[in-house]
């Protein structure tokens, strides 16, 4: 048997549940065929890089796995048949990994409270106010739209034509 990675995404309009349901679906097909799943991960709601069917984001869900060929040719199947799955990927790897993938380490990363222990930055406490901003300040004349010289028109040069310029 050979192990694989399979990333597939939903449409963003159906709920979680659903999600883990069609994945449910594609795991249960590679179970039936004597497979195992070593990993099988929901990434959540994301943004897609360009649209897809009229969608901007899509629900992900990675799955790594170890099963034969023709099981995921079968599952492959029915994901194309879903209408609720926008596109999927399958991938044969070398190895089978277990521990948390990149995106979720990043997403529990970000998602851990601030450590204690950051002494390179003081509490900035409350900022206070700021001053005056200059906010009712006086203001000149209004100008004409078109006018960026800021001088009346009978100050200011006429404009030369084309024809009235020059000849060396």
């Amino acid at each position: 048997m050979a192990h694989y990675e399979t990333v597939l995404i939903a449409r963003q309009d159906v709920s979680a549940a659903q999600v883990e349901t069609i994945a449910d679906m594609a795991q249960e097909i590679l179970t039936e065929a004597g497979g195992s799943i070593a990993r099988r991960e929901y990434w959540g709601l994301r943004s897609l890089a360009f649209r897809m069917n009229k969608n901007r984001k899509g629900h992900y869900v990675l799955m790594n796995y170890d099963v034969g060929s023709d099981a995921v040719v079968e599952m492959e199947r029915r994901l194309r048949l879903h209408d609720d799955v926008l596109r999927f990927m399958t991938v044969r790897t070398e190895d089978l990994p277990t521990e948390p993938s990149v995106v979720l380490a990043r997403r529990d990363e970000r998602d851990r409270p601030e450590r204690s222990d950051r002494g390179d930055r003081p509490d900035r406490g409350d900022r206070g106010d700021r001053g005056d901003r200059g906010g009712d300040r006086p203001r000149g004349p209004r100008r004409e739209f078109g006018d960026d010289t800021g001088m009346e028109r009978s100050e200011r040069r006429p404009h030369r034509e084309y024809n009235d310029r020059e000849e060396n």
